[in-house]
């Protein structure tokens, strides 16, 4: 597994960018294949060769929110695909996706809460 660093190129940024908002366009049209879901793609990051991408997403509501996800991760290629489909003209390798949930959200929630008590 590639080491991701803090410090992202400029080309890195410009790339994690385009991944996001094309994943981003990707899981919206398919929101009907994962029980009507709402999934963001809230951070993406990609290894220095870009042959890797980390791809953090938010999925509610969050009921199921597991099986969704193992879902996500059993379709991975055809997402891969679908995502080289898109980015072809724009870049050369398609990186392999690794997908995350991003819990922030939850935690912050949970710090409110706390702060509120």
């Amino acid at each position: 597994m590639y080491k991701f660093y803090d410090m992202e190129t400029t080309r890195q940024k410009k790339i994690s960018a385009l991944i996001q908002k094309e994943m981003s366009i990707i899981f919206q049209k398919k929101s009907n294949d994962y029980m009507n879901k709402i999934i963001s793609v809230t951070a993406v990051r990609i290894s220095p060769d870009i042959g890797s991408a980390k791809i953090y997403l938010s999925i509610f509501p969050e009921e199921n929110k597991l099986t969704v996800f193992k879902e996500i991760n059993s379709n991975k290629n055809a997402l891969r695909f679908e995502l080289g489909n898109l980015i072809r003209n724009q870049i050369r390798k398609i990186p392999e996706l690794h997908f995350y949930i991003d819990d922030s959200l939850n935690y912050a929630d949970k710090i409110d809460d706390l702060l509120n008590q």
